[in-house]
C-alpha cells in the first residue's frame, strides 16, 4: 500500500495485483458518469432509491464534487473510507467503487463493506481483489476487528464475490434494507481480524502479490 502525500493523514491509495483503489476526486466526474449512466439498469436494482428532490450526481458535476467532499470528511473523521476501483494496464480506467462505511469503534470495531462494478468489467474478479486489498487496509492500518457485507439473496454476482473469498455466511436478515423502494432481505457475510490473520498469506498470494507464473 502507498499513501498519497507525506503523512498518514493523506488519502490512501491501495494496490492489488491488477486494481488500484483511491478516493474519487472531482476530476473523475466524466469517467464516473459514463460508467454510471451506461450501467444504470445493471446497478439501480440493487441500490437504495434516491430521496425525493435529491439531486442526481450523474447530471451535475457540482453534486459529484460535493459527494467527493463528503467522503473526504468521513475519512478525516474516521467514519468511512470510499474508493474508486481503477483497472487496466496502467490502473487508470475507472471501473467501480468499494467503500468501508459506518466505521464503529469502542468495543465493536466494525465496518460495513459495499461495492459495485461496471457491467462491462464484471466477471474479471476485480471486486474480490479489491475486497482483499480493502481488508488489508481495514485490519492492518485501521485495526478494525470485523467487516460485514450484506447482499440481497437473488444478487448472484455479488454473492460470488464473497463466496470466492470464503467469507462466513451469518444468515439472512429479514427486510433488512430498503432497496429500490422495497424492503429486501439480506444475507449477511463477515470476516474477523482473527480470520484475516489465518487467511492472509493465501489471500495475498492469490489476489495481491505479483503472479509468479507457476
Amino acid at each position: 500500500m502507498s499513501w498519497l502525500g507525506n503523512n498518514r493523514t493523506a488519502a490512501p491509495a491501495l494496490t492489488g495485483r491488477r486494481v488500484l483503489l483511491r478516493p474519487l476526486v472531482p476530476s473523475d466526474f466524466d469517467a464516473w458518469k459514463e460508467v454510471r449512466v451506461r450501467s444504470r439498469d445493471w446497478l439501480v436494482k440493487w441500490e437504495p432509491r434516491p430521496l425525493p428532490g435529491q439531486p442526481d450526481a450523474t447530471e451535475d458535476r457540482r453534486v459529484f464534487a460535493a459527494r467527493c467532499g463528503a467522503r473526504e470528511r468521513e475519512r478525516q473523521l474516521g467514519s468511512g473510507y470510499g474508493f474508486g476501483i481503477f483497472v487496466g494496464p496502467d490502473r487508470e480506467r475507472f471501473a467501480g467503487e468499494i467503500n468501508l462505511g459506518t466505521v464503529q469503534r469502542g468495543p465493536y470495531q466494525n465496518a460495513y463493506v459495499g461495492y459495485w462494478i461496471d457491467e462491462a468489467a464484471a466477471g474479471n474478479s476485480y471486486v474480490p481483489e479489491a475486497f482483499v486489498v480493502l481488508c488489508k487496509f481495514a485490519f492492518e492500518d485501521l485495526a478494525l476487528h470485523r467487516l460485514q457485507a450484506s447482499i440481497i439473496p437473488r444478487n448472484g454476482p455479488s454473492h460470488r464475490v464473497v463466496q470466492k473469498l470464503g467469507l462466513r455466511n451469518e444468515g439472512t436478515a429479514v427486510r433488512y434494507l430498503q432497496i429500490n423502494g422495497e424492503w429486501e432481505d439480506h444475507v449477511r457475510y463477515a470476516i474477523t481480524a482473527e480470520e484475516w490473520v489465518d487467511r492472509r498469506d493465501g489471500y495475498m498470494a492469490q489476489w495481491v502479490l505479483p503472479d509468479d507464473g507457476s
